[in-house]
């Protein structure tokens, strides 16, 4: 099994904003645009077309609605790998392929190690490890690690894909090991908060909660009971419209 490194002090990672993301998916396209052709790619699909596509992404974003608020909100959620402190997925790997980097705290896999035994996903309980039934073995994001420290880009170009790309600024990309970051800052502000701490893996990416919203204008009060028409036995478009003006 592999072990560990001690806690670095810095701690590159993830803020994403679930007020402001729309669920546009760019970070997804551009995550697979960047990482099928770096160091960690290819990132293969198979029968992308078909009835039943499969594909390796680091990053999917899955769409909410959330009744239990009021008024009821849509909540567009990113999914990638945390980057956890005490990552199970790396303790159970029996060759070492997954490990942690001492000097940021990133998690990787070195596919040359990997058996494909999967022991590592079935340890996530994030959904982050992705399984390449092409290659054989398991794939993640790497946080574009061979992006972010290319000496060749500008220095505000050394950003994971996935912010660059973001159109609305929904995610963010600095050291949340050092509390005048001005990620840190972002999650201090908003009550960031980790992804089912209750669990103790303790990840270094966080998530910003929507803000309250607010019902727009003033409702009018519903008709009574007896005066609502009935559309069950209308044409099929009225009662589509029924069911979409009632949402």
């Amino acid at each position: 099994m592999t072990s560990l490194p001690p806690p670095s002090a810095r701690k590159l990672g993830l803020v994403i904003d679930l007020d402001t993301c729309v669920g546009c998916h760019a970070c997804a396209v551009a995550c697979k645009q960047w990482n099928d052709g770096g160091q960690f790619g290819p990132l293969p699909d198979e029968d992308a077309w078909g009835e039943r596509p499969q594909g390796v992404w680091f990053n999917r974003v899955h769409t909410y609605e959330v009744t239990s608020a009021a008024p009821a909100l849509t909540v567009h959620f990113p999914r990638s790998c945390l980057h956890c402190e005490t990552p199970d997925c790396v303790t159970v790997c029996p060759t070492g392929a997954s490990y942690k980097r001492a000097e940021d705290g990133i998690v990787l896999v070195d596919e040359d190690k990997c058996i494909g035994c999967q022991l590592c996903a079935w340890a996530c309980p994030y959904g982050a490890r992705e399984f390449s039934t092409t290659r054989g073995v398991m794939q993640k994001c790497t946080l574009c690690v061979d992006r972010i420290y290319n000496e060749s880009f500008d220095e505000s170009d050394r950003q994971p894909a996935c912010v660059m790309a973001c159109p609305t600024r929904a995610r963010h990309f600095g050291d949340l090991g050092d509390p005048e970051s001005a990620v840190s800052k972002l999650v201090a502000e908003r009550g960031g908060h980790d992804l089912m701490p209750e669990l103790g893996y303790r990840p270094v990416n966080k998530y910003l909660p929507p803000r309250p919203r607010r019902a727009g204008g003033t409702a009018s009060a519903p008709p009574p009971a007896e005066e609502k028409v009935d559309f069950s036995t209308a044409a099929p478009i009225l009662r589509w419209l029924d069911r979409l003006l009632s949402r």
